[in-house]
This record gives structure tokens, C-alpha cells and sequence, in this order.
């Protein structure tokens, strides 16, 4: 039952998609696994379902008739697994979760200490990434879910966590340390460590908000890396108040003049759909 569901899914995601090769990335199998599935449902159902062309893929008419029930059929074993888990108790399973530094170093081992005492059972896979590389784990079914920067992906459903304040970073000994506030304009006169990687995160949003260019010298998606650089003086920086908790570093975390934040929140494909475990696990989420 289990294979033939997963060449239904292969048959579902490629028309998705339109091609083998981003069925494949999008089910974690290779492009010659996706096309063997296929090819076995369309002898075992003796049918063509899918015309085969440089542009890609599309359905053929026979396939057309039996996509929507494909999909019933997978919805239905969803549910099944479901019931099922329940029935066992959470004896056992995976919980695949995308997280940031800050996330995983200062909420997750509260959340799954206090869950693990419950179902002790429960594995975890925690894959570390920025928010465009979960936001896509969770979009391609690499993670059950994931902690992101809201608002997100409009495909995902969400929940709203907390807000955290964006503090201006200092050296111990820095001049603006004795300010109450720090003007983020005057952030723009010293060599800048930038923490992003890929796509614009909310520490450069902030700058081009106001319309001001800081002096980037060194950008990485390293919290701790950028710490350790302010620490050394070698320039200075913006962090959320989150990673900032118990940090070995001396350095000064200050206020912005005008204050800045970055909304978290968990996010996942569907919470109808989701795991019993997953769901169980959204229920520990307080204890961050």
C-alpha cells in the first residue's frame, strides 16, 4: 500500500510541478524514480497518463480522469496514518523541524525537554538554515515545520510566536555604549558586520527603510560569528535581542532610536494534514 501511494504522489507532483525533475527535488527522489513510478502506473492501469515533450509533461485525457481520484486516494491514507498514529499512542515517530541559531540554541531545548516527557519516544531532525531556505524545506516537504520571520510564503499557515526587539551591537568600550539610544544613522560611520545570507533579511530592510547605507565589512548568517567580530572591534552591528540571551561575548546590546523588531512564528504546509506528533509538538510551543 505504501509504494502504491508513493507513485501516486509521484503522478500528483509531477503534473504540479510539470516536469520529472522538480517532482523529484520536490519528493526527495531521483528524476529516474519519479518516471519509474509512473511508468508502473500506467502498465499496472494500462492507460497513458502523461504526454512526455521537451517542455515537460502534461496529462493526457485518461490521466485527466484519474488525478482527482490519485489525490482522494492519497488524502484518505493521510488520514489513515493519522488515525493510526493515534491509536498507537505516539509510540514512536519523527518530528523534522527548519530553525534559525537563535531558535534552536534558546527555545528548542525547553520545548522538547518539556515534550519529551510526555512521548519520550519522539525522534527529532533539525535541519539549521535562513528563512528563505525553510520557508522552501517546508514548501517542499524536506520539514514538517519550520520557524520563520512572519509574514511568509502566503502558501503556509502559521503561528504567531513573539516579537523580537533588533539591538544595535557594540564593543564594550565604544563610545555610543553610554547612550541610552543609538541612532541607526549613526551605525553608517563604522565598518558594519551584516548578519544575512541570500536574500535581504530585516537588519538591511531597516536601513533601506530610512534610506541609509551602512558600511558593510562582513556578512554571514553566523550569530555568533558576528559577535565575535564586534567583541574584537572590528566594527559594529544589529542582532536580535533573541540570540543575545547568555552570549560569552563582551560586547553591548543598546536600542535603536526608533525601534526595530522581527515577528517569529511557526510555519507548515497544513495543520489539518500534519502529524499527530507535530500536532502534539504545537501544543509545547509555550514552553519557550
Amino acid at each position: 500500500m505504501d509504494m502504491n501511494i508513493q507513485k501516486f504522489k509521484a503522478f500528483i507532483k509531477t503534473v504540479e510541478h510539470g516536469s520529472f525533475t522538480r517532482a523529484a527535488e520536490a519528493l526527495s527522489y531521483s528524476q529516474s524514480g519519479i518516471s519509474r513510478m509512473i511508468n508502473d502506473l500506467e502498465k499496472e492501469w494500462n492507460v497513458s497518463l502523461l504526454e512526455r515533450g521537451r517542455a515537460g509533461v502534461r496529462l493526457t485525457s485518461d490521466g485527466l480522469k484519474l488525478l482527482p481520484h490519485a489525490k482522494r486516494l492519497c488524502e484518505e491514507y493521510e488520514k489513515l496514518q493519522i488515525q493510526v498514529d493515534e491509536l498507537n499512542g505516539l509510540q514512536s515517530g519523527l518530528i523534522r523541524i527548519g530553525t534559525f541559531s537563535s531558535v534552536a540554541t534558546h527555545w528548542l531545548p525547553n520545548i522538547i525537554k518539556e515534550f519529551q516527557k510526555d512521548y519520550p519516544n519522539i525522534d527529532y531532525e533539525l535541519l539549521l538554515g535562513d528563512y528563505t531556505e525553510i520557508e522552501s524545506w517546508i514548501l517542499q516537504g524536506r520539514v514538517d515545520c519550520g520557524f520563520l520571520r512572519l509574514p511568509t510564503h502566503p502558501d503556509l499557515e502559521t503561528i504567531f510566536l513573539e516579537q523580537d526587539k533588533l539591538l544595535a551591537i557594540l564593543p564594550e568600550h565604544h563610545s555610543m555604549a553610554q547612550w541610552e539610544h543609538v541612532p541607526v544613522e549613526a551605525l553608517c560611520n563604522e565598518p558594519f558586520m551584516l548578519l544575512e545570507k541570500g536574500a535581504k533579511a530585516e537588519i538591511s530592510e531597516i536601513f533601506e527603510r530610512y534610506g541609509l547605507s551602512p558600511k558593510v565589512h562582513f556578512t554571514t548568517w553566523d550569530d555568533y560569528a558576528v559577535m565575535s567580530m564586534v567583541e574584537s572591534g572590528l566594527g559594529i552591528s544589529i542582532l536580535p535581542q533573541l540570540i543575545l540571551k547568555r552570549v560569552p561575548y563582551h560586547i553591548v546590546a543598546k536600542e535603536l532610536d526608533i525601534p526595530a523588531y522581527r515577528d517569529i512564528g511557526l510555519a507548515l504546509r497544513d495543520k489539518k494534514t500534519a502529524s499527530l506528533a507535530v500536532k502534539r509538538f504545537m501544543e509545547y510551543l509555550r514552553y519557550r
